[in-house]
């Protein structure tokens, strides 16, 4: 146990702030603090991966939908038949002989006769189309590569037309946005692939596969990406850039309910090792809330993201404790339907933690690291953290299980910090929360996750980390909350309690507002930090708070530079006013914030006389009315920026429902 709390101990200085001793010294008076803050948290929700961050453009390319995923679905689900030219023809899905086990369905295409009259001058063949998600989005002049795997089965080999296509209207042939002609020649399972270039612009394409053969083909995991991916990682690029301009210090994934297959049960556990190899071998699965995730957003793809954005990644596994509301187990609180492996088959839950270490961490001739080289990626992602749970009720046989996993995978690698979870509504009072609590003071778990989500009059009310011990050996990460709307006022209120937060993070070490993307038409919770569709994101006022904390991380914090005029309380104890001044020592920039949730201008005074400040500073307002919200139609809230000069002493002029900051160099 000593070793396990000295791990931590040593683990946790270098999050706190520790290499500071390379950078400017901090001046007297401040509070050594988390320098990894402020982070995100990726659950597939929403379909936040596939018609989201995933920027595969083709909706059900495996044939793997089903009816256990949503009534009505099935191999054949976002497919339609295309007869151009009078031909004819059917589909059936097979089985047999598949790519790979984990991948089964494919769809046949029986191709009887591929024109009505020869000299039918209009399209011609036999074949599918797609839409993709609510419509493909194609840009004019950008590539798409095309690939699918196919095999001949009966007759000559196919000559198939891919076509980029957009609707004219019933019974009109589509404009031929893009097009390439391949030959099936194979009756052995066979990547083809071709590249399209779209020649206009177009909201609602589709993909057309048309043999201009008879006879008989399989088709399976078709698939159509934009070249222009983000950093050419597979990601869709603006939804991407809109997390990297974050500034996030890490990212938590891949849930969340994801994690230990939310209402379903252990049959839809997430198993990371499924999500690491070819995109054909990976296992897609029914989602959580209610959709198919196909697995080729995955654990690589979440490693690659983490670093192409200097991110630290979080991943986080199950422990063979289900959900607590699986099949509605909601309902029955207090005991709800918590399900448990027996302990003689943890071992197996365990060396799904201890591989994911060597995956990521290990060097190419290990057995996992030489999966990971092989994907494409021989250096080590050099992993950190590691999460255990998400919020389990946290009862004695949680308990047991979440122990034994714990101590043997700090025992193989007390280099790594375990990251625990107390439970759902982690408050002062809740059982799971005093429950977990009482676990990671008995065993020393090194952070300890909280999840709240509350209307906006909490975060305005509430200061719970002023009063956390400070000789705990546990810290905090705050790794799901939000209000519950998305106005302004509701983002202030974020934002006021960020400052507590900031105040508090030498006890709180990392936050990631959640959820974090939410697709239009496809919402399953609000609220959420940023929404899209096809052609967009729209960020929210809860956005920019994010992005103006993370654009201000540092190491060291002082409460006693700023004062403002008429501290107005709300009802209860809390503040409608909160600020902070943030050191960042290794960029030697300072940073003063002041939150102003009222209806009234304030006056900051603000007094740095303790710090050598350059005179060229950057002042960043978030200002409106207490209503309003961004949305698809107008998004009213952005942070202006603007060049200030600035002074040890002076005096800010504070808008009413405002979150005002400095950015001044040292």
């Amino acid at each position: 146990m000593k070793r396990q709390l000295l791990c931590g101990a040593l683990m946790l200085a270098s999050v706190l702030g520790a290499n500071a001793q390379k950078n400017m010294a901090a001046p007297q008076g401040g509070k050594q603090i988390s320098n990894e803050l402020i982070g995100i948290f990726f659950e597939d929700i929403s379909s936040s991966a596939d018609g989201g961050l995933n920027a595969e453009l083709i909706q059900n390319g495996s044939f793997e939908y089903s009816p256990a995923e949503r009534d009505g679905w099935g191999p054949g689900t976002a497919w339609k038949i295309t007869r151009p030219g009078h031909s004819l023809g059917t589909i059936e899905v097979h089985q047999q002989d598949p790519i790979h086990p984990n991948n089964p369905n494919y769809m046949r295409l029986i191709i009887e006769r591929t024109r009505h009259f020869h000299d039918y001058a209009g399209f011609a063949g036999f074949g599918i189309q797609n839409d993709g998600f609510d419509g493909i989005s194609v840009k004019s002049g950008a590539k798409y590569n095309f690939s699918m795997f196919a095999r001949n089965v009966k007759t000559d080999a196919k000559s198939v037309r891919i076509i980029l296509g957009q609707p004219q209207g019933w019974g009109k042939d589509p404009k031929v946005l893009a097009e390439k002609t391949i030959k099936v020649d194979s009756d052995e399972w066979t990547k083809y692939s071709c590249e399209l270039e779209a020649n206009a612009d177009c909201k609602n394409a589709f993909l057309l596969i048309i043999s201009l053969t008879t006879g008989v083909m399989d088709v399976d995991m078709i698939s159509l990406l934009p070249q222009d991916t983000y950093k050419g990682h597979g990601l869709r690029k603006d939804l991407a850039e809109s997390l990297e301009a974050l500034q996030p210090k890490f990212m938590r994934f891949p849930g969340g309910c994801v994690v230990h297959g939310g209402g379903d049960g252990f049959w839809n556990t997430y198993r990371w090792k499924e999500t690491v190899g070819p995109k054909e071998t990976r296992r897609g699965q029914k989602n959580t809330w209610g959709y198919h995730q196909s697995m080729a957003l995955g654990y690589f793809e979440y490693f690659q993201m983490c670093e192409d954005m200097g991110m630290q990644p979080v991943p986080i596994l199950p422990c063979g404790v289900s959900c607590q509301g699986t099949n509605g187990g909601w309902n029955m609180w207090p005991t709800q339907a918590q399900d448990v492996v027996s302990m003689n088959e943890m071992d197996e839950w365990v060396q799904d933690a201890l591989d994911l270490i060597e995956w990521a961490n290990g060097d190419a001739t290990t057995k996992w690291g030489k999966v990971r080289a092989e994907a494409g990626h021989p250096e080590p992602f050099n992993l950190k953290y590691l999460g255990i749970g998400n919020e389990e009720k946290i009862s004695p046989e949680f308990n047991e299980r979440f122990k034994y996993m714990y101590d043997i995978v700090t025992a193989a690698h007390p280099e790594i910090v375990i990251v625990g979870t107390d439970g759902p509504g982690s408050h002062p009072g809740n059982p799971d929360y005093e429950n977990g609590w009482k676990l990671a003071d008995e065993i020393g778990i090194p952070i300890l996750d909280e999840h709240y989500y509350e209307q906006r009059d909490y975060f305005m009310k509430s200061r719970q980390y002023d009063s956390y011990p400070r000789d705990r050996k546990t810290k905090v990460y705050l790794g799901e909350y939000a209000a519950k709307d998305k106005k302004l006022i509701d983002a202030l209120a974020e934002a006021l309690y960020l400052i507590h937060v900031e105040r508090n993070a030498d006890v709180v070490t990392m936050t990631s507002y959640a959820p974090l993307f939410a697709r239009k038409n496809g919402t399953s919770w609000n609220p959420d930090l940023i929404y899209f569709d096809n052609e967009r994101p729209y960020l929210t006022c809860s956005y920019y708070v994010q992005q103006m904390f993370g654009q201000s991380s540092g190491d060291y914090f002082y409460g006693d530079c700023v004062t403002i005029s008429d501290q107005d309380k709300s009802e209860g104890e809390g503040m409608l006013q909160e600020q902070s001044v943030v050191l960042n020592t290794k960029t030697r920039q300072l940073f003063v914030k002041v939150a102003n949730a009222t209806d009234k201008a304030k006056k900051a005074n603000v007094d740095l006389s303790r710090f050598s400040i350059k005179p060229n500073a950057k002042k960043t307002t978030l200002s409106g009315k207490a209503d309003d919200e961004n949305n698809f139609d107008q998004q009213p809230i952005k942070p202006v920026v603007e060049n200030v000069q600035v002074k040890k002493q002076m005096t800010l002029d504070i808008a009413p429902y405002s979150f005002t900051m400095l950015t001044i160099q040292l």
